[in-house]
Formats: structure tokens, C-alpha cells, sequence
């Protein structure tokens, strides 16, 4: 499943309609003792206001194409039933009168879903462009409804269903796994089949007062924060950076450029895993450390950071959860001189496993007890798409998960995804840094997850594939 802006994908031609919930009485609101997550109030805390464009460079979402036609009362059914089992989109957030805030709930039954057609207008390509205005300037994490949806009917028997949210209500997880939910609870709906019930559609409200206790558990002394401390290095350091040296300043507001691509084929990728079956390393690591080789091939740095998201779901009770479920673990990788893959992937499981300390550590919270004066700026994540439900079918319906438009002078982040074709990767950058320099370290990224064929027990020959990837 690819990650990229909806200006990417081809919205095909229809009638489109924008689907808002809204509350069916306006006292509906009760005030929530369950804290926020700490994540979720330290981002409110970068937030403004006053910005006319609240969703801009914030929102994630998902698209993809229902395969059946669109019976809008059935679908306005789906979404109140949607909104009912979960009880992120039903929660948001109300000032205290300090510059805090503090949660406000609305119980199940109590929202509606409206529909409104926008006339006059059909085209795809306009269609698309308007829904990336809308998503920017509708979106925001202090304005309930935190979430919109849209769809696109066609003169074909399916339609287009575009899901966008603030962040505070859906991680890369819940992008995922929407595309099916809302599959079979319409299907439901429609054949007056039953809706299901479940406990792991557990409620993010819930699992914060886990998270909030885990958090105010951390001390100067803790295990996670030490590793933070080790990765920041002297407190008041910069975090880490991509090619910090090679990103020019430019005026104004420059939109980030976008990367996406296959890193490896499928021919390719199952060379590499069958080699990593002989070595007993799994992806995952290989992913890092081919990382840390591009780093140090490109930018000559033996030191490789970065930082990592994480999926913080405590147990079955948030599998099905729609939410934000996410902590970020640092990720710091010393190469030897000289270090072939073979050494890389030893001290890149070295490293993950010591961030493994991390998982249930506040980031915020620990970076602020080691004296950190910013956010992480440098991030890579890793997805094996095949442990998703259904994931062939996902593909079929032409389903992406979408990332808004970024506009940082300074922040590199690379999604990595192990599919059923190849291994992907979705890469952002300033536009200050030239795109030969990404160019080569995707180049080096490519050569170094493949170089793993060549350090398994049993050295293999030199294939077709490994001189076209030198040549690269």
C-alpha cells in the first residue's frame, strides 16, 4: 500500500459528496476526567488557534473504491454506526482557561452523518483539488468533527470513499484497517446482515490513562530516558538531521518534495529474505541498517540516527481501535570503519533492541528530562503490509493511505513497506535539499538491502540483478 498525497491519486470522475458529522443536540458534550494522551497534548500545545488553515501539512487519511454502488442512506448508516463503535471520533477537546485543554466525550447514538452534495462538479482532477483545499482549511485537532468524509459516485456500480482526519484520531494503523471495516459494515447494512460487535474496538480515551500513568512513572533515572539521553548526547543539542549541511535556505513557503517508488521487486526482496532466512535476521533490521550503510556511503557519517514510530497498542483491546496509538523510539546505529552489511546488521538489532526500552516510554516526556530544546526531525518507519487482513483485497480496491503536504525546511521522514510486489519506499524532504543527493541515498538504500544477499553462509553468485543495482 503505497503512503502519498491525495494530488497523486486519480479521483475518477463523478458526483461528490462531503459527509459531516454533527452532533443531534448541542449538549451532547460532557466533560471527560480521562486525560489526553500525552502526545495528544503536547501536540495542541504547537497548534495556533487562529490558523485559517488548520489541517495544512497536518491531516492523514485514506482512499479507495467501494465495490458497490452508493446508496446514500445506506452509507449515512454506515458512518453513524462507524461513529457509534468508536469513540475516538466522538471525543475532542475544550479549553480550561490556562492555555491547557482538557477532554469532552459524547456518548454513542448522539451523532448524526449529513451529506452535501457540491454542485457543478465532476471532474476528477477538479474533484481532487477541491478535496485537498477542503481537507486543509476543515481539518483541525481544537475543532470537532475531527474527521470528514467524502465520496465520488461514478457511473460504474462502486464509488470512491475518501476518509480525511486530524491526527489526534487515526495513526497509520487505523488508515489501514478502515478501508475493510467500513467495507463489511456497508455490505452489513445494505444485505441487512448483522452488524458485528467487538471488545477490541477499545477506546483511545481509555488506553491514555494507561499511557498518561506510564508516563508520570518516568524519571531522570529511568532505562528509556537513559537511552534518549545517549541518542540527544549534550542536553541543548540539535536532534539529528538529514544532510543538515546540503539543504539550502530558500524564501518563502516551499512545498516538501515527495518520493515514492519501489526500492526492490519482488524477485529482488525474496533474494533478499531468503538470504536473511540463512543470516536470522528479519526485515526489519535490514531495513535500519541498509539505512545507516546509504548514510555512510552518502554523507560519510559512521553514526547513523534517527527516530522511529511505534504502534503503542497495549493488547487486544485496541487491535480494531480507531485512534492514535503511536510512541516514537530512538533508533542510533554505530558502523565499525570498514563494517560490511554483515556487521551492520549485527549492531542495527543491537540497537533496535536497546530502543525496545523505549516502547512504553513517553517521547515528550523523556526528551524533555534530558534537556531537549526541539521535536525529532529525521524519522523512518517500517510496515510488512502482509500482516494486515485481507491486504490482496486492500490492493484491489485500489486503497492509499494519504499523507498531507509538508512544508518543513528541515524534516526527512521515509516510510518503508514490505508488499506483495516488492519493498516500496515513500520519502519527504525540504525543498532546499537538491534531489540528486535523495537520488543517490535511495541509490545506496537500494544497493545496501540488496548487498545482504551476498553475506549470507552460502555466498551467492553475482547475478543480472546485483550489476544493475551497482550500476544504480
Amino acid at each position: 500500500m503505497e503512503y502519498t498525497h491525495l494530488s497523486e491519486f486519480r479521483i475518477r470522475s463523478g458526483d461528490l459528496v462531503i459527509w459531516t458529522p454533527e452532533l443531534t443536540s448541542p449538549d451532547a458534550w460532557r466533560d471527560d476526567e480521562r486525560p489526553l494522551a500525552s502526545v495528544h497534548e503536547q501536540y495542541l500545545g504547537f497548534l495556533d488557534p487562529d490558523d485559517a488553515r488548520p489541517g495544512r501539512g497536518r491531516w492523514i487519511g485514506t482512499i479507495f473504491e467501494m465495490d458497490a454502488p452508493l446508496d446514500a442512506e445506506a452509507w449515512a448508516t454506515t458512518l453513524r454506526l462507524w461513529h457509534d463503535r468508536h469513540e475516538g471520533f466522538r471525543t475532542t477537546v475544550a479549553p480550561t482557561g490556562d492555555g491547557g485543554y482538557h477532554r469532552v466525550s459524547a456518548a454513542p447514538g448522539t451523532v448524526r452523518v449529513i451529506g452535501a452534495p457540491v454542485a457543478d462538479l465532476h471532474d476528477g482532477d477538479e474533484i481532487n483539488e477541491y478535496l485537498c483545499d477542503a481537507l486543509e482549511l476543515r481539518l483541525s485537532a481544537l475543532l470537532w468533527p475531527h474527521l470528514l468524509v467524502a465520496t465520488v459516485a461514478h457511473d460504474t456500480d462502486d464509488f470512491t470513499v475518501l476518509v480525511g482526519a486530524d491526527h489526534s484520531v487515526l495513526d497509520a494503523y487505523s488508515q489501514a484497517v478502515l478501508i475493510l471495516e467500513l467495507r463489511t459494515l456497508y455490505t452489513a447494512v445494505t444485505t441487512g446482515g448483522e452488524i458485528r460487535d467487538s471488545a477490541t474496538f477499545g477506546s483511545p480515551a481509555d488506553y491514555a490513562v494507561i499511557e498518561r500513568a506510564a508516563a508520570e512513572e518516568l524519571d531522570p533515572d529511568s532505562p528509556a530516558v537513559a537511552v534518549w539521553r545517549e541518542f540527544l548526547g549534550t542536553p541543548g543539542s540539535p536532534m539529528p538531521r538529514f544532510a543538515a549541511d546540503q539543504v539550502a535556505a530558500l524564501d518563502g513557503e516551499h512545498a516538501q518534495p515527495s518520493v515514492s517508488r519501489t526500492l526492490l521487486s519482488i524477485e529482488q526482496l525474496e533474494e533478499v529474505e531468503a538470504a536473511l532466512d540463512r543470516l536470522k535476521h528479519r526485515l526489519s533490521v535490514t531495513v535500519f541498517a541498509a539505512l545507516a550503510m546509504a548514510s555512510r556511503e552518502t554523507f560519510g557519517d559512521n553514526r547513523f540516527r534517527t527516530v522511529m514510530p511505534i504502534a503503542t497498542r497495549p493488547d487486544l483491546t485496541w487491535l480494531e481501535s480507531m485512534g492514535w496509538f503511536v510512541n516514537v523510539v530512538p533508533v542510533d546505529v554505530t558502523l565499525p570503519p570498514g563494517a560490511d552489511m554483515a556487521v551492520a546488521l549485527d549492531a542495527t538489532r543491537a540497537s533496535l533492541k536497546r530502543a525496545h526500552l523505549c516502547n512504553d516510554a513517553s517521547w515528550g516526556r523523556s526528551l524533555a528530562m534530558v534537556g531537549a530544546v526541539e521535536g525529532p526531525t529525521y524519522g523512518a518507519s517500517f510496515l510488512d503490509i502482509r500482516m494486515l487482513p485481507d491486504y490482496e483485497l486492500v490492493a484491489d480496491l485500489r486503497g492509499r493511505t494519504l499523507r498531507a503536504v509538508s512544508y518543513s525546511t528541515d524534516e526527512v521522514y521515509f516510510w518503508v513497506v514490505r508488499g506483495p510486489d516488492g519493498l516500496y519506499v515513500s520519502t519527504r524532504h525540504p525543498a532546499g535539499l537538491p534531489g540528486e543527493v535523495m537520488e543517490r541515498f535511495l541509490a545506496e538504500f537500494a544497493r545496501a538491502m540488496y548487498a545482504v544477499t551476498m553475506v549470507a553462509a552460502e555466498p551467492a553468485p553475482v547475478t543480472d540483478t546485483a550489476a544493475a543495482l551497482s550500476a544504480g
